[in-house]
């Protein structure tokens, strides 16, 4: 039987490209801007649950390293789990990043072809407007500022009607920290200068 799902809150993620990463306006199509492409995307569950299972406060992080061509798939991936999350938690978080959920999130199982496993660890998010961070002790150390709005004050500069399976409309960062050092992907910006994204998520799903 099916377990039906639905999560919401706050995602980030910093990546190795330049801002502004090339990847996501053309669809993944678009080589990055070295020879590959190192991301860690974020994830701080406000709401939902997964069948009888509350989600609210579970964290994780999805961390990928690519060819250039994103979209050309043969990708390095890893999952990290907070570790305050149950073992249902765990498997719901599980199912809900990988193919099993059948949600947004699923897009990226068929591009991953050596996924390195999962690991648990303390996983520190903030979020004070348009300045996130995500640290886990020798792991991730990321740290993104939003590009703000000259026309709309409050607001930041964004993309719309993307094919992201965060959210189609992701705000536009630069990274002020990007260190990424976990299953086998390496990656340091000293320089300010590369890119970053920043939304709120709502997803739903039936799980197998």
């Amino acid at each position: 039987m099916a377990t039906s799902w639905s999560v919401s809150g706050e995602y980030m993620e910093a990546c190795s490209c330049d801002f502004l990463c090339p990847c996501i306006p053309k669809n993944m199509t678009t080589p990055a801007t070295l020879d590959f492409c190192k991301v860690a995307l974020a994830f701080d569950i406000r709401a939902g649950s997964f069948g009888a299972t509350q989600m609210a406060g579970v964290r994780f992080v999805m961390v990928a390293q690519s060819k250039a061509i994103m979209s050309q798939g043969d990708w390095i991936g890893g999952l990290i789990i907070d570790t305050a999350a149950s073992d249902e938690q765990l498997a719901a978080v599980a199912a809900i990043a990988g193919a099993e959920g059948h949600g947004p999130l699923g897009m990226f199982a068929p591009l991953i072809s050596d996924f390195r496993g999962v690991e648990r660890a303390d996983i520190q998010f903030t979020k004070d407007g348009g300045t996130c961070s995500v640290v886990i002790d020798g792991m991730i150390d990321q740290s993104i500022v939003g590009v703000e709005s000259m026309s709309k004050p409050g607001e930041f500069v964004c993309i719309d009607n993307s094919g992201h399976p965060v959210n189609a409309r992701l705000n536009f960062a630069t990274a002020l920290k990007n260190v990424i050092t976990c299953f086998g992907i390496e990656w340091e910006d000293k320089e300010q200068r590369t890119n970053g994204h920043f939304a709120s998520f709502d997803w739903h799903g039936e799980a197998a």
